[in-house]
């Protein structure tokens, strides 16, 4: 959430980092609500400082025995339009601070201006693409010929978009989250945390997802509980509501969760195979930052996404995203792209943000420095390190044999019992 504050003195800046982000959202509205919370606080104040006049002349002519019943009636009236113009501005604050949840980041200088993810600028690239002397096909080919993956027994658990894992498949899923996890948390110092899968609205709230993406949620009928698009809601809002000391910055966490989507206009979009899915899971990282050190904590963290990758030997590259592919909360980000040789593209396998103040403004993270006697706002930052299911589709495709059977990366050998090449199971 942006500050107050600040949106009333950068109006101009605001709607230009609006246009920026393809966004329609139009300040009109607001600036009609400060204009009107304007006019009803200059009225309320003011027949304020009346009454307390009029208070002590009715003080003063009681202390000489002279009639103030004139002077009572006035009071009674100015008390009653005030108790008026207070329940008034309170609603109109309510409105202001129910727009400002609605209004997104504002992106970093250093972030490319563009429309659409056709702007976004690589940064970097690690590997190259593996050639094949056959076609390489895609994952969900492999994973159901293996008889891994199952996509019809899930639709008749669930319905669509879902996956039943089987044997080989459900192991390779277990391997690469413990991978994962021991890498960030042995290599890399995050704190492993296994936060509740469900969460209130205060704390979807606080990380953006509301009320912007009620859609893309599901919620719990009858309880204000939702299940969590991803671990970054519960690990940023770990510490919401409080001050935390500077020379304990940053936390770092990281958490391996079921992620629920309602994939909310997505239709048509990856229906084939573990891409885009309403249930997935991903080991997240988050990082609450000291507010001058954020943007080298957002490099180390991409740092410690694409560690995954390389351990992997998984090609990839690095994006920084335009202004206007950027999520809601962030202020700069960078995507990594795996190399998927069945779909012959890079496709998305993690995106590290720096989300600055906005997400610590809404849940209330702040830090104290010795050195000064007010706190600030953290920086919060949260990347995937990385999808679990979207690096089983880069192994599959990119460890693929001639005859369909899957070499296992030197990286997860030992978590798979020592098994060395994925064969139909008999």
């Amino acid at each position: 959430m942006l500050d107050l504050k600040f949106l009333r003195g950068n109006m101009d800046l605001v709607r230009q980092a609006l246009a920026n982000r393809n966004s329609s959202l139009s300040l009109d509205h607001f600036e009609e609500l400060d204009r009107k919370r304007r006019e009803l606080l200059l009225e309320s104040e003011t027949l304020k400082s009346e009454r307390n006049k009029a208070s002590g002349e009715v003080a003063r002519l009681k202390r000489e025995g002279q009639d103030a019943q004139s002077l009572l009636g006035e009071l009674s009236a100015k008390s009653e339009r005030i108790k008026i113009l207070d329940d008034l501005l309170k609603g109109v604050d309510d409105e202001v601070q129910g727009f400002l949840l609605t209004i997104p980041n504002i992106p970093h200088a250093s972030v490319p201006v563009g429309k659409s993810e056709e702007d976004n600028q690589v940064v970097r690239t690690w590997g190259e693409p593996k050639t094949f002397d056959f076609t390489p096909k895609e994952h969900w080919e492999l994973g159901t010929a293996l008889g891994g993956l199952d996509f019809e027994r899930a639709a008749k658990l669930a319905g669509s978009r879902f996956v039943v894992l089987r044997g080989w498949a459900a192991r390779l899923e277990r391997a690469l989250a413990a991978f994962m996890l021991d890498v960030q948390t042995c290599e890399h110092g995050y704190t492993e945390i296994v936060p509740p899968y469900m969460v209130n609205r205060q704390t979807m709230t606080g990380t953006g997802q509301l009320p912007k993406f009620e859609e893309d949620l599901f919620k719990l009928e009858g309880c204000d509980y939702y299940l969590i698009p991803t671990a970054e809601v519960p690990l940023t809002n770990l510490h919401a509501d409080e001050t935390l000391d500077e020379d304990k910055l940053p936390l770092t966490f990281c958490a391996f969760t079921p992620c629920f989507r309602s994939e909310a206009g997505s239709y048509g979009k990856d229906t084939k195979g573990l891409v885009r899915l309403h249930q997935f899971h991903k080991v997240e990282l988050v990082r609450i930052a000291h507010p001058d050190r954020s943007y080298e904590d957002l490099e180390l963290m991409t740092s410690h996404a694409e560690t995954i990758l390389q351990k992997l030997g998984l090609p990839y590259r690095v994006l920084a995203l335009c202004t206007g592919d950027m999520g809601f909360s962030a202020t700069k980000t960078y995507d990594l792209e795996v190399w998927l040789p069945g779909q012959g593209k890079y496709r998305e396998i993690s995106s590290c943000s720096n989300c600055e103040d906005f997400q610590a403004r809404r849940a209330g993270i702040r830090c104290k420095e010795k050195s000064a006697k007010k706190s600030r706002l953290t920086h919060t930052l949260n990347g995937s390190g990385l999808a679990v299911g979207r690096t089983m589709v880069a192994v599959l495709e990119n460890y693929q044999q001639a005859d369909g059977s899957i070499l296992v990366p030197e990286a997860l050998k030992s978590y798979m019992g020592g098994l060395d090449i994925i064969r139909p199971e008999v």
